[in-house]
């Protein structure tokens, strides 16, 4: 099994709330390394990345600079043949996160990108009424919305739509579904989820972004999950997946070696009242990449 790589992505200035910038620091300390090691899992944590605002304009600069050096950090994991938790941080951080990847995977095939989050992150400046660039990560990705975001390593669609799937969404504006839809990049909305549930919809999404692909991931924003097991996140929205069914969808992801990271983003620990949400993320990521049965979220953080 490959060493797993912890990256802490430090940013929480692509959001309107940034207490999420604390979210991979709180989760360090609550025992992340050592859930994964109890999970059967051989660990590392990488130096931290962290978003310098003095140092930039406004914040789609300082968004701009931390993704390239984030990127760097996943490149050289991925290289290096290693499988990585990314944990955010605001979800303007897989801008960093996935285009490393890609970089890691350019001579050896596509990347494949599942998406779960209760919104659909595919603004550009042109269509984002708050700017905020935690909306712009998935339509930056398919090579849409600013350049300083797009053309990370001097090229730009480090994803294909048909090797990306969306999963939960339930709050979006039309311009961000105009463009995924005119993309065809296949969404699976919240009310479809409800009904066949999370798994089968996670199954699926699998065998559309491992199509063709050498390696595939999963970007799991905390506010995907519903917000009664997960509710220390910026942006809550009711009715969302249920955490034990999000568990077993992610152990899907156990035993394929073409699975290279996960990246978990936008948990807020200013607002985690008893560490209610810091047992879910825990709980989400030992699910993914330890080896074994699942541990109950409960069993996890105390």
């Amino acid at each position: 099994m490959k060493t797993l790589d912890i990256a802490s992505a430090v940013i929480g200035e692509g959001a309107k709330d940034g207490g999420c910038k604390y979210g991979a620091s709180a989760l360090l300390k609550s025992g992340m390394v050592q859930s994964l090691a109890r999970a059967g899992r051989s660990v590392q944590t990488l130096a931290a990345v962290t978003a310098d605002p003095m140092s930039a304009r406004d914040r789609m600069d300082v968004v701009a600079r931390f993704s390239r050096e984030h990127a760097e950090t996943v490149l050289r994991a991925v290289r290096g043949g290693r499988q990585l938790l990314v944990l955010g941080g605001d979800h303007s951080c897989a801008i960093g996160t996935w285009s490393g990847a890609a970089q890691a995977l350019a001579l050896k095939g596509r990347l494949g990108l599942i998406w779960v989050d209760a919104h659909l992150d595919a603004h550009t400046p042109q269509t984002s009424e708050s700017q905020a660039p935690h909306g712009m990560p998935l339509a930056a990705l398919l090579g849409h919305g600013s350049a300083a975001f797009t053309e990370i390593f001097g090229w730009s669609g480090k994803l294909n739509p048909e090797n990306v799937v969306v999963i939960g969404v339930r709050s979006y504006e039309p311009a961000e579904r105009a463009l995924l839809e005119a993309l065809g990049v296949r969404i699976i909305y919240m009310e479809e989820v409800a009904r066949r549930g999370f798994a089968p919809c996670f199954a699926e999404a699998k065998a559309a972004v491992t199509s063709g692909c050498a390696a595939w991931g999963v970007s799991f924003d905390v506010d995907g999950l519903d917000p009664e097991e997960a509710p220390a996140t910026g942006t809550p929205v009711d009715n969302g997946i249920p955490l034990d069914q999000a568990m077993a969808a992610l152990s899907l992801c156990r035993d394929d070696p073409r699975f290279i990271a996960l990246e978990i983003a936008e948990y807020n620990p200013l607002k985690d009242f008893g560490g209610k949400t810091a047992r879910a993320v825990h709980a989400l990521a030992v699910a993914g990449l330890g080896l074994g049965v699942p541990v109950p979220a409960e069993d996890l953080v105390s």
